[in-house]
């Protein structure tokens, strides 16, 4: 068994820049009227998944981890109705929609 150094080790914030990445892709349908809008926060949705798993990790304090990946999760579950509102606006086509 690895042991894990550092939150890049794990598999789940690894997972989350994947879904950065190829949410930064489907937001290139999205249109430039809703950049500062939808598309905006579709972003920062995706980004906190990552970005609250590496900031849990270096508090260095259990409890606190654990409230950090929470607040990931509440990102992850953000990102995914904003999604769905893209979807159900038109503003992503079904096949983006499936990727994410």
């Amino acid at each position: 068994m690895t042991k894990v150094k550092s939150y890049k080790d794990l598999l789940i914030w690894q997972k989350g820049i994947e879904i950065v990445k190829e949410t930064y892709l489907v937001c290139k349908e999205i249109p430039n009227e809703e950049l500062y809008g939808l598309q905006n926060q579709i972003k920062r949705s995706s980004v906190s998944i990552s970005s609250n798993i590496a900031e849990g990790w270096g508090r260095n304090y259990t409890k606190n981890y654990i409230q950090f990946l929470k607040y990931s999760r509440g990102s992850l579950l953000e990102l995914e109705t904003q999604i769905i509102i893209a979807k159900e606006l038109d503003f992503i086509s079904t096949e983006s929609f499936n990727k994410i």
